[in-house]
């Protein structure tokens, strides 16, 4: 299921990442990468804050929808 559907404070395991080439190496630059671990803090108007590799980051809806959890 993609990122954006995954309820706050559960901790998931990115399957894959989709979307153009140049999207991918931006999700994998962030620390999205497959077999990651990525866990969603807070859900405001469709943009989402997320750890992953002890960071957090802010991803809008679009880019949520192309990480496979």
């Amino acid at each position: 299921m993609p990122l954006s559907m995954v309820r706050p404070g559960e901790a998931n395991t990115i399957k894959k990442v989709g979307g153009k080439e140049e999207t991918r190496r931006f999700l994998e630059k962030l620390g999205f990468v497959d077999g990651g671990t990525v866990t969603v803090v807070s859900e405001i108007g469709g943009n989402m804050i997320v750890n992953v590799k002890d960071s957090r980051v802010a991803i809008g809806r679009e880019m949520a929808n192309k990480i496979i959890v």
